[in-house]
């Protein structure tokens, strides 16, 4: 029997998988987010939650691409894209910021703290998720129950 070899092109990209676990997680509170946003502001608080929202999405995406692109390299490739990836990103964000500021239906204050409160919340939520692990790169496994554990009222039959 031989064992299936797992090299840097056939493994699973844990970056990926922790980037879609928390968006997947994060998403039925996205739109009470910008509901919030609505009730605050108006149709206009609203929109501009929703370009908060889309830019977070966004911003997380180009991570794990980034990231599962440069690690495939090596991990100075991992290192610099990490780096470069951060400084790219954040230039995205505030070019995307300095482009709609103007813009009439635009609020400045609902989105600063949607696009805060959106990075923060989905980051934290998800750090009780993921595995520090190297066996398990990414998103924690869900424990499977085995048929030859045995509760204790199984055990003792009195």
């Amino acid at each position: 029997m031989t064992a299936a070899v797992v090299g840097p092109e056939t493994a699973p990209a844990p970056e990926a998988e922790v980037i879609s676990d928390m968006l997947r997680r994060g998403a039925p509170v996205l739109p009470v987010l910008a509901l919030l946003a609505g009730l605050g502001w108006g149709w206009d608080g609203a929109a501009s939650a929703g370009v908060a929202i889309g830019l977070v999405v966004v911003n997380f995406v180009l991570t794990a691409v980034i990231l599962s692109v440069s690690g495939r390299h090596s991990v100075t490739g991992l290192m610099a894209g990490t780096l470069v990836g951060y400084l790219a990103r954040m230039v995205l964000v505030v070019a995307v910021l300095f482009v709609v500021k103007d813009w009439s239906w635009i609020e400045l204050t609902p989105l600063g703290i949607t696009l805060v409160v959106t990075h923060l919340g989905l980051l934290f939520s998800e750090m009780r998720h993921v595995s520090a692990s190297l066996a398990f790169p990414g998103v924690k496994p869900t424990p499977v129950a085995t048929s030859t554990t045995r509760s204790a009222e199984e055990a003792d039959p009195s």
